[in-house]
């Protein structure tokens, strides 16, 4: 019974089989014995709470924090002990921020429950009870069989059954899951496939026994035993039968499969990295100096004690009680100091993380409203998440991004190609010779040009979409219509090669897995084919070997340049070589064709050879790959292509920023080496002057280890100043077990790397490696599809791309753009404007509460540390809530200290503030020794503008200790508003209304509040103070000395600093006069439209720190060595010259 509690409560998970059998249409044997093994619905679960556990999984979260645990903590003292102030003062602003934050997280977990619904209600074609029936993708169990139709996605991952195709094929495209746009070929067991109708499949008995679900998206093995009348036959399952969950429909009509892994057992869902909660650095450093500030409430009070009882001894003020007298001191002892955290904890401002948390939930919508990352192309706008994370775009030190689909469209061209060594371009469905100029009619081709658009037009993996349009009489009409047919290939630059190739006059038509048709300039050829070589990583290369219309033996061969050239025998070798660099350099991706001839006796040999291979038992794939470099030699070179792998717009200006802006840029992908080392090239990401360094194709950790040593030599013996690194899967795998150091070590010194055919948790793996570097970077993942989301949860911050490739990513990312492009409007603007905001925010508030209660522990030096309040249980409670919460919630929302033009422009202005530059432990001193120094000079001001007359008011009436305490209170109030008020650059009507409105309500609700009797109060000693204390001129004299007292210094500091070493964003804020932030509508600035009040203007300007008169009739030019007048994120300026970013 224990065990089995525990088992449901998920301590102690149950055990499993290695193996799971499912019987197919959950058809269970009636009479032998069997056990039901339990499997988890299809259901897809990104949230994070749910309806039952949201209240007391949001309290522990909350409760984590330090200030909440502490007031928590505090509230219960009060209601234990006898204290100097009520429970209320603590648990009211408690509970304001425990719900405000609670509504808040409730309501982005309820956004991503609906994102999980649209998924897991999606209809699908279950077959149950002998029929077709329509149900939700959740009610999808395991033995269900499943119809999915053309172009949809598969709901979860099934076991192929059969197709509307006799041979039991159906192609798929796997893009959301590995990166890759090409067709994948799928098939089902022989002797299922011919039952391709439901009454067909309702009647079939069969079991199918595998592994447990695992990640490997491409390892599956298992075998079905079919149950029929004579036998029972049983057939191997692998790879090729199982339809992954995610990847979509191809070229076929219909198949039906049986699901086998569902909801989270899914191979893509384990692939997933679980979520955990992030927290940014900004909340990390305000646990930091909650900790302090919590030791000098500890220091404050232990002073306070001892010295209380220090004085009690030598001054006892008051008789002790008998109770008193039979108390124990330690207990005594502990009763004061507890009373003493308790006067003095308004220290810690508890309303700063439910200001914190508006901050971040009403600034999110910014980014929803920003029309600059609107695509209208697809009438998408940005989407937040999560909102928790909004300062860190500020702080990214890290990019790393999937290549399809995120820096690419998935749209592959043919522009160029060299044959017998001359080059062409292809523009129009027409080649033109390099240096032609005009149009070329009535084109003419040479045997050498038309036995290359053959090549590419049989070497190939392409199907055909409908063999209904390619079998009419008018080949040539339907060549030349692209509308008319499709192709599907297994490498997308085959599709855009066959394609040219129609568009030329030869064109692919049909194929029927022993013949290939071409029609070449309207004339049908037929070609049987032989044999296949398939393409591997280790050759680099495929060859088909066909059988001529004149009944000749020819083998195509098509691959990388490294892997056909030194092959070439024959050829215009030395020409093309050269061609392959200019194309490369280009940008295209490279491809090198080539042929041989064969006799029969050649065929017949090479036949028998392929035969042994395939058949052998023994490391087959080693054998095999022997074999075919044995027969793929001795080439005639036939020429090279040159085809483009589409970028998105603003690809390459949008790394360079990123570069700028002091962010290295790391490029994951699952694709091919070549295919990704080429669109690094057009992107930017690698360039000509680049060394580039490669840890491919490592077997062993030894290799690895080897390279890995040789790498780090040459890095420090080379001169060349950037370097750029490219690793595949495998070898990363064998470098992270034993030499993590040396790899990391190797990829810092880089500066732009790429790693190719990386599994999706190989992605987590890296994304952590960096975040765990001693620096701690900040690191940014962006991707498009599902296996881009483990290293978009892994993380710090995590973007989906809105593109072709489903919905998961952007469902498990924080943030979601449409084009890549938008990345540096997120980062450079609002990333810079939420970390200004929210660093500023907290530094104030620290300030604000050291200010607000200083004076009451100076206060107790004057009441003999009887624990007297200096304030009134009201102003204690409303002061953070409601007196000094909307200016600094406002200046959060609205500030401005740079254009945003101006942000987005220069990219070094983010370099200024990275590493948490602001929140630095030099700046959290300053602010918190400013507001140490403003509170003595609130309190002794008061002390000594009170003196010895104690009947300074209008009225005659002595000077109390209420009347004390108020005059501190609105002196701190009114410093601690117009300290924010200087550090405000961008001024709205809202941060005017919220300022000025707040020091109004403060004095229209001190003024009440103190004139009325209130009948639910049992004491209220501050009756009419404010009214009497506010009649007399010499207090109103005394706040505008005292105030003018604790400003007047900062800001002389403000305006020497700005004069002798502004920062890069002070120098940026004149970028812009007459948009935007403007000096006063730069009436300051402008000196031929000086008026009267220019002079007042003027000097307003330089005690507000906005303007810098040593510029003021510099006349602004494009050839500034740290401020240009380009306007667009084209023109890019690195902004060089000194900063002084880290001075206070």
């Amino acid at each position: 019974m224990i065990r089995w509690i525990r088992e449901q409560l998920g301590f102690d998970p149950p055990h499993q089989s290695p193996t799971r059998t499912i019987y197919v249409s959950n058809q269970f044997p009636e009479h032998s014995p069997f056990v039901r093994q339990k499997f988890p619905d299809n259901r897809i679960i990104s949230s994070k709470y749910t309806l039952w556990n949201f209240i007391p999984k949001n309290l522990f979260e909350q409760f984590r924090r330090i200030a909440n645990f502490y007031f928590l903590v505090i509230f219960l003292v009060q209601l234990m002990i006898d204290t100097p102030t009520s429970p209320f003062t603590s648990g009211l602003p408690l509970f304001f921020v425990i719900t405000v934050t609670a509504i808040k997280q409730g309501y982005e977990d309820l956004l991503r429950h609906k994102a999980d619904n649209e998924v897991n209600n999606t209809p699908v074609y279950v077959i149950r009870s002998g029929g077709l029936v329509q149900t939700r993708s959740q009610n999808i169990r395991v033995g269900d069989i499943v119809k999915i139709e053309k172009d949809q996605t598969f709901p979860t991952d099934l076991v192929l059954l059969s197709t509307d195709h006799a041979n039991g094929t159906c192609y798929v495209t796997t893009a959301s899951l590995d990166g890759e746009t090409n067709l994948k070929t799928h098939r089902a067991v022989p002797e299922i496939a011919k039952l391709q109708s439901v009454s067909q499949l309702d009647t079939l008995r069969a079991v199918i026994t595998c592994h447990q679900p695992e990640p490997d998206l491409y390892r599956f093995v298992g075998q079905i035993a079919i149950n029929s009348p004579e036998e029972e036959i049983v057939r191997p399952l692998g790879p090729e039968n199982l339809l992954l969950k995610g990847a979509s429909l191809k070229n076929t009509n219909q198949v039906f499969g049986v699901a086998v892994y569902t909801g989270m057992d899914a191979k893509i869902a384990l692939n997933y990295k679980s979520k955990s909660q992030k927290r940014s650095s900004v909340e990390k450093s305000m646990n930091t100096f909650l900790i302090v500030f919590l030791e000098i409430l500890v220091i404050e009070a232990v002073i306070s004690t001892i010295l209380k009882y220090s004085w009690l001894r030598e001054y006892p003020y008051n008789e002790r009680t008998a109770q008193e007298k039979n108390s124990s001191r330690i207990l005594t002892g502990i009763s004061d100091f507890l009373a003493f955290m308790v006067l003095y904890n308004y220290i810690i401002p508890i309303s700063l993380y439910v200001t914190v948390e508006m901050q971040k939930f009403l600034g999110s919508f910014f980014i929803v409203w920003d029309r600059d990352l609107y695509h209208e192309a697809s009438s998408q706008r940005a989407q937040v998440n999560t909102s928790d994370l909004n300062e860190e775009l500020g702080q990214v030190e890290y990019l790393l991004t999937d290549k399809t689909g995120t820096l690419t469209e998935n749209e592959m061209k043919f522009r160029e190609c060299s044959i017998n060594g001359i080059k062409y371009k292809y523009t129009k469905g027409t080649l033109i010779p390099d240096g032609a100029t005009g149009e070329i009619n009535g084109q003419t081709f040479t045997n050498e040009e038309v036995m290359f658009l053959k090549a590419i037009s049989l070497c190939h993996t392409v199907h055909i979409s409908d063999l209904e349009e390619t079998n009419r009489p008018t080949l040539r009409h339907v060549a030349a219509d692209v509308s008319k047919v499709q192709y599907y290939a297994a490498s997308p630059d085959e599709i855009a090669l066959v394609e040219a190739a129609r568009r030329i006059g030869v064109a692919f038509t049909e194929s029927d897995g022993n013949n290939i048709i071409l029609n070449i300039f309207g004339k049908t050829e037929r070609y049987k084919l032989l044999d296949v070589l398939e393409f591997d990583a280790d050759r680099r290369r495929m060859s088909v070997i066909v059988e001529m219309p004149e009944e000749k033996m020819i083998m195509f061969t098509k691959g990388a340049e490294s892997s056909i050239i030194p092959l070439a025998r024959s050829g215009a070798v030395t020409e093309m070589s050269a061609h392959v660099d200019e194309l490369a350099m280009k940008g295209l991706r490279t491809l090198c064709i080539a042929c041989k001839y064969l006799s029969i006796e050649e065929y017949e040999e090479i036949k028998s050879q392929l035969v042994e291979a395939r058949t052998s038992l023994h490391q087959r794939e080693q054998v095999v790959a022997d074999v075919f470099n044995i027969i793929e030699k001795d080439l005639h070179l036939l020429g090279i292509s040159g085809i483009e792998d589409k970028l998105q717009e603003k690809v390459p200006e949008t790394i360079e920023a990123l570069k700028l802006a002091g962010i290295k840029v790391w490029v994951l992908t699952g694709d091919k080496q070549e295919t990704a080392i080429s669109v690094c090239l057009s992107s930017g990401h690698f360039h000509k002057s680049m060394n580039i360094l490669e840890l491919t194709n490592q077997k062993s950790e030894g290799e690895c280890a080897l390279q890995l040593h040789s790498l780090s030599v040459r890095i420090k013996r080379d001169h060349v100043a950037q370097h750029g690194l490219v690793v595949d899967g495998t070898s990363l795998t064998h470098a992270l077990r034993k030499h993590e150091g040396l790899f990391m070590e190797i990829s810092k010194s880089c500066t732009a790397v790429l790693c190719c055919r990386m599994a999706p948790l190989q992605k987590a793996k890296v994304v952590r490696l960096l975040k765990l570097l001693p620096n701690k970077p900040i690191t940014l993942a962006i991707g498009d599809g599902a296996n881009d989301v483990s290293m978009i949860l892994e993380a710090n911050i995590g973007i989906g791309i809105m593109g072709k490739e489903g919905r998961q990513a952007v469902r498990n990312s924080d943030y979601a753009i449409a084009r890549f492009c938008f990345i540096t409007k997120l980062l450079f603007v609002h990333g810079h404007f939420y970390y200004v905001r929210i660093a500023h925010l907290v530094q104030y508030f620290f300030y604000k509460n050291v200010c607000f209660i200083t004076p009451q522990f100076i206060y107790q030096f004057f009441c003999m540390f009887s624990q007297q309040t200096l304030y009134d249980g009201a102003f204690l409670t409303l002061y953070n809530i409601c007196f000094t919460s909307l200016p600094i919630l406002m200046y959060s929302l609205f500030e401005q200290d740079v254009h945003p033009r101006t942000l987005h422009s220069k990219p070094a202005l983010y370099k200024e503030i990275s590493k948490n530059e602001i929140l630095s432990l030099k700046r959290f001193l300053y602010w918190t020794l400013l507001g140490f120094c403003h509170a003595f000079i609130f309190f002794f001001g008061a002390y000594l503008l009170r003196g010895e007359n104690t009947s300074m008011m209008g009225n005659g009436q002595m000077f109390g200790n209420w009347t004390f305490g108020f005059l501190v209170f609105t002196v701190m109030f009114i410093t601690v508003t117009l300290k924010l008020g200087i550090e405000t650059y961008y001024w709205t009507w809202v941060n005017h209304f919220v300022m000025w409105g707040s020091v109004i309500f403060y004095f229209a609700f001190a003024l009440v509040y103190g004139a009325t009797l209130w009948p639910f109060l049992q004491l209220q000693s501050i009756y009419a103070v404010f009214s009497h204390l506010l009649s007399s001129a010499q207090v109103w004299l005394g706040i505008i000395v005292i105030v003018v007292g604790c400003l007047f210094p900062d800001i002389l500091r403000k305006v020497f600093w700005r004069h002798s070493r502004p920062t890069l964003a002070q120098r940026s804020q004149l970028l812009e006069t007459s948009n935007g932030i403007t000096c006063l509508e730069s009436i300051c600035c402008c000196s031929s439209r000086e008026t009267g009040c220019s002079p007042f203007r003027r000097v307003l300007e330089q005690i507000m720190g906005r303007c810098n008169l040593l510029r003021v009739n510099r006349s602004w030019s494009d050839s500034d060595p740290y401020c240009t007048n380009d306007r667009t994120i084209l023109t890019l300026s690195s902004m060089d010259g000194p900063t002084h970013a880290s001075r206070i």
